[in-house]
């Protein structure tokens, strides 16, 4: 039997997984101990790889589960946002994301996974390439 449940993301996970690829991690989370209610965000992570991209990664809601698939609260989905330079940016063209869009929406842990490995190895200087030829 596949299992197809979905891969339940935090804000210590995706800390872990990112610093792991190299990143440089802040993160702050959209509760506090002394604040009973949940606030617009449940988390966000930001991270800045060596190749000066980095990802704005924000969860917004979190998801309930019945008892028996998991406890509590969980994020299934979060929102990222491409960095460059310190400002939001796109991809340069030939890229599966950030095209047209400086956010992919609704993302799940696998696709996460794969945006985050796009960003890490991306070579800055594409963006110059692209640039000089009008692409850009």
């Amino acid at each position: 039997m596949k299992n197809t449940a979905p891969h339940p993301m935090t804000e210590q996970r995706l800390q872990k997984h990112l610093t792991a690829m190299g990143a440089r991690v802040m993160s702050r989370s959209g509760r506090s101990e002394h604040y009973g209610s949940p606030r617009e965000f449940s988390f966000e992570v930001k991270a800045l790889f060596d190749n000066g991209l980095g990802l704005h990664i924000l969860a917004r809601q979190y998801s309930y589960r019945d008892p028996w698939e998991a406890q509590g609260r969980v994020n299934d989905l979060v929102d990222i946002s491409l960095l460059k330079d310190g400002t939001y940016a796109e991809l340069p063209k030939g890229f599966d994301y950030f095209q047209r869009c400086d956010t992919e929406e609704g993302v799940d842990w696998d696709r996460f996974l794969v945006i985050a490995h796009c960003v890490a190895t991306i070579n800055p200087k594409i963006y110059l390439l692209q640039q000089l030829t009008g692409d850009l």
